[in-house]
């Protein structure tokens, strides 16, 4: 229990939530203090939600196997009818459905 509490420890934990915070301030602050977004910092935000969605979603299609791979296809033409929450439906059960068949 002892190493529970154990000083570096305690001092990692909080040396990483000081550097998350600032990070995530630090944008937002230099932001607000700009009269207008330039035209090239916008479409670099503007790229992010891709980029992160790309990081989540290709190495579980990738490294996933056939049972992950199906559902995500079904889910990305599913997408393309409908909003978020049928989509994850249809992936949810399509995943369920294939392991079920497939071990």
């Amino acid at each position: 229990m002892s190493e529970l509490y154990d000083l570096k420890i305690v001092l990692t934990i909080l040396a990483g939530a000081v550097a998350t915070y600032l990070t995530r301030i630090s944008g937002h602050l230099l932001i607000s203090r700009m009269k207008s977004v330039p035209p090239r910092l916008e479409a670099a935000l503007n790229a992010v939600p891709a980029a992160v969605l790309t990081t989540l979603v290709a190495p579980a299609f990738f490294y996933g196997g056939l049972d992950m791979q199906i559902a995500m296809a079904v889910a990305f033409l599913v997408a393309f009818r409908t909003t978020g929450i049928p989509m994850l439906v249809a992936g949810w059960i399509t995943l369920a459905i294939a392991r079920a068949y497939l071990g």
